[in-house]
């Protein structure tokens, strides 16, 4: 690592420091170390991860999500702290406030006042904002998402058709400061911009755990940094109506343990979202995943009931009664009702997993199937659909549904989203629908940010034609609500949804995975700075299981851990609603930085022949820090309530460095390799790798290379 660098993470850590949140401090040199600690290319100075400063004046491109297009100058606008601004086409409040939070952003970032003074012309402006026309009242799928913007030596041009353009250049601006010569400035580049796909969502699930409003608008304040555009506010299911209603006040008041969101904060998310370019859909499920409906409405049911909020996650048989006219009447005024609430065009109908057995077990549902010609229960739902549909045509909504809606019949206004494979849709393309795909997104399948990353909506290999990928809308990227909570949420989200944000906005061909995860932890301190909790929640919550504020030996076993897959989590510990979501398996992430630096260090490490002494040492270091933790920590955990049940982890941990260094010690003396010890290790880290605890070693693939690179060496030699 280099010596600036090092002062860098000094200054980090100072408590002293004035002009950043403490928050931003602890945080951003933890995920810097965690890297370095694990790159043997980090610690001797061949890499600062693109957060560095710029020593040689030279343009360190950490932009995410990459533009269409970035010529990069000679030179660069230094930040003097009296950036002026002018507009030079039209401008609003829209315009006007997102121009002050990007310049209180700057400040946050600088130390440094930033006036905002109005200049008296584009002669005297530092920042030149030219808009042609303001973003619409209501935020259209089909507005113009693209801008310009030009960085010179004594001037900042930002041109876009409209608002939302001018917001997404403004969040790019924010990512290109970066120090040079002890102060800051913008590089010279010339970007031209405009995203792939129209609609790049991010789904949370506040049915199954609320979800604070403060947790929403931080979210927001994260989708507009990588610009995403739709905010899918999944509001309703077995477990909770979060909705207020005045016309149905039961629908909170009895579905929800009084936790749901007035009409008032569901106003305030709307126009928050939307002064940050951002649509919100809101999502009603139904006919089914609909129990929290019939707890205070009982009679909009097909069974007879009683009903209660649900806690046991899954399927439920519970389903609206399609049959009777009353079921209409009520779903009219309760969508009019929140049409007033929610302007967007689009509203969402859930439509999934309705498993049909209530209705064929209700003789009168059965019969109106009979006298309609429907012979099984997708008919009936067609039949709801097609119903359903008309009421939010009158509200001027065009339906959005999960792919279980794509069924013969159903009207071809409707949008399908694709939660279960590509297949779907391509089914959807071909008949002629809009669609949305999210099956590859879903976080809470806990997979990697690579894994999502090179996941396409319009994978290269995919045959549609050209009529087929114009249907195609974007992406979605869920988070489902099982096993999340306020305190775990943006853990769960970031950073990996700014590696989706990409794949949905820049172009196909930008595909490099290890420039993505160089940019993504930088990134990942950006979001922090922002007041998201990715980095200081998990540290927070180690600090409560450790006992301790500084819990050493906790943080490094954490740091090469991750949360195993929903199903698997679910498997193991029978979760409902009411399970504690504080134990170790909330507080580890998803795809830890150690992850990929430590396999860029093992991959490393092996293509290069002779091998790196640098390298080597640093390996070497590592796994004796491995067996070293293990070593104190595994009898505190033993002993502790809360990680008793991980502490094989532990000691596991310690294995895993001993293999580590005996594969190395192998690699630089093949000849003295115990001939059954490649099999036997491999042996060993599959039971490792096997579920059985509630986290998992993130960084068993690239040892598990190492030691089969050790066992090949050997072989070789025979």
């Amino acid at each position: 690592m280099s010596i600036r660098t090092m002062s860098r993470f000094a200054w980090f850590l100072r408590p002293e420091r004035q002009g950043f949140p403490q928050r931003f401090s602890i945080a951003g040199a933890r995920v810097l170390c965690a890297v370095a600690v694990f790159s043997p290319a980090f610690l001797h100075g061949a890499s600062d991860l693109g957060a560095a400063p710029s020593q040689g004046g030279e343009f360190v491109n950490t932009l995410m999500p990459q533009p269409s297009s970035l010529t990069v100058q000679s030179g660069a606008f230094p930040l003097n702290g009296a950036l002026t601004v002018c507009f030079t086409g039209v401008h609003d409040k829209m315009l006007d406030d997102a121009v002050a939070r990007a310049l209180g952003q700057f400040e946050e970032e600088t130390g440094m006042a930033m006036s905002g003074a109005p200049a008296c012309g584009p002669a005297q402006a530092q920042l030149q904002i030219d808009v042609q026309h303001p973003a619409e009242a209501v935020q259209s799928i089909d507005e113009d998402d693209s801008y310009s913007l030009v960085v010179g030596k004594d001037r900042v041009l930002l041109q876009a058709p409209n608002d939302l353009g001018a917001l997404h250049g403004l969040q790019t601006l924010l990512q290109l400061v970066q120090e040079q010569a002890g102060g800051y400035v913008f590089p010279a580049v010339s970007i031209s911009d405009k995203p792939r796909f129209k609609w790049r969502g991010l789904m949370i699930d506040c049915g199954r755990h609320f979800e604070p409003v403060p947790v929403i608008l931080r979210t927001l304040d994260g989708m507009a940094a990588v610009k995403l555009n739709v905010f899918h506010w999944h509001l309703t299911e077995d477990q909770g109506f979060r909705a207020e209603s005045l016309r149905f006040p039961k629908l909170q008041e009895m579905g929800s343990d009084g936790l749901y969101y007035t009409q008032s904060e569901m106003r305030e998310v709307v126009e928050y979202a939307h002064a940050r370019g951002i649509r919100v859909v809101p999502e009603f499920d139904m006919p089914g995943h609909s129990t929290s409906w019939f707890v205070g409405y009982p009679q909009l049911a097909s069974g007879p009931g009683p009903y209660h909020v649900e806690r046991v996650f899954g399927v439920h048989d519970a389903a609206m009664d399609p049959t009777q006219e009353s079921t209409y009447v009520f779903l009219d005024a309760f969508i009019g009702e929140m049409a007033g609430i929610f302007p967007d065009a689009y509203m969402h109908i859930g439509g999934d997993e309705s498993n049909g057995k209530q209705w064929l077990a209700n003789p009168k549902i059965r019969a109106f199937m009979r006298k309609n010609g429907m012979a099984k229960p997708a008919d009936l739902q067609v039949y709801f659909n097609r119903r359903l549909l008309a009421i939010l045509k009158k509200y001027h909504k065009h339906m959005v549904g999960w792919d279980e809606i794509l069924a013969p019949g159903l009207p071809k206004d409707a949008v399908v989203q694709s939660w279960r494979n590509l297949d779907s849709l391509r089914m959807g393309t071909e008949e002629g629908y809009h669609e949305i795909l999210s099956g590859p997104y879903y976080l809470d399948h806990m997979e990697s940010a690579e894994e999502h990353y090179l996941a396409d909506p319009l994978p290269a290999n995919s045959g549609f034609s050209a009529a087929q990928e114009n249907l195609v809308l974007g992406g979605e990227i869920c988070m489902w609500g099982e096993h999340i909570s306020a305190q775990t949420i943006d853990s769960r989200i970031w950073p990996r949804a700014a590696a989706i944000a990409e794949r949905f906005w820049s172009p196909a061909g930008v595909r490099d995975v290890n420039d993505m995860y160089r940019r993504l932890w930088v990134e990942s301190l950006r979001l922090d700075a922002l007041g998201l909790e990715q980095i200081s929640g998990p540290q927070r919550m180690l600090r409560e299981l450790g006992g301790s504020a500084s819990p050493t030996e906790l943080e490094a076993l954490a740091s090469v851990l991750e949360p195993v897959s929903f199903g698997q989590r679910y498997s193991l510990q029978k979760t409902d609603q009411l399970t504690p979501l504080n134990g170790l398996v909330d507080a580890v992430v998803p795809d830890p930085p150690a992850r990929h630096a430590f396999a860029e260090s093992v991959q490393n490490y092996l293509a290069t022949s002779p091998a790196n002494q640098n390298d080597q040492a640093a390996l070497e270091k590592l796994f004796g820090s491995w067996r070293q933790t293990a070593s104190k920590l595994e009898p505190f955990m033993q002993s502790s309530p809360r990680l008793v049940g991980y502490a094989a982890r532990a000691q596991e941990l310690g294995q895993l460095g001993q293999i580590g260094q005996e594969a190395i010690q192998y690699l630089n003396a093949p000849a003295g390799e115990p001939s059954d010890w490649e099999k036997e290790t491999l042996a060993r880290m599959d039971a490792i790798h096997e579920e059985r605890i509630l986290v998992r070693f993130a960084i068993l693939d690239p040892l598990r290379k190492l030691v089969v690179a050790a066992g090949a060496s050997r072989s070789h030699l025979q």
